[in-house]
């Protein structure tokens, strides 16, 4: 079989299974296999050319990745749902304790929280803050102190 199919199957099957993920792990690594399907198709005996070519693009767009999605973040009209969530009410559904994180409910949604006070199951809580993929919370109605 010529490399440069095989290189394409390889591509294919990883921008599959990126549909399935949705991480963009495996999008970056399934064009880099395209593109070394396409090196394939004018140099069929440079494997090393093919291989690295491949690699590389994927690396570059890996690298890349994080500006670019941070500049979409920046750009006009741009609305993070999770900043949406504070001010929210939700409920706790498993402990906050000794500033261990538990799990909130908020709307049809389960996150991970911290508070600078202890929570117990069922109290309800107000969203004040979130960071990467945890939320920051208080007593529903109390302060922050």
């Amino acid at each position: 079989m010529e490399w440069w199919v095989i290189w394409f199957i390889v591509g294919g099957v990883l921008l599959i299974a990126e549909l399935l993920t949705l991480t963009f792990y495996l999008l970056w690594l399934g064009l880099g296999a395209v593109i070394a399907a396409v090196v394939a198709l004018f140099l069929p005996d440079g494997f090393v050319l093919q291989a690295l070519s491949g690699g590389v693009s994927a690396l570059v767009l890996t690298i890349f990745t994080k500006p670019l999605t941070r500049k979409f973040r920046k750009s006009r009209g741009y609305r993070d749902v999770i900043d949406e969530l504070i001010g929210k009410q939700g409920i706790v559904i498993e402990a906050i304790i000794n500033g261990k994180p538990g799990i909130v409910k908020v709307g049809n949604e389960t996150w991970s929280a911290v508070s600078v006070n202890n929570l117990n199951i069922e109290e309800r809580v107000q969203v004040i803050g979130r960071g990467t993929t945890v939320l920051e919370v208080r007593k529903w109605g109390g302060n922050s102190e």
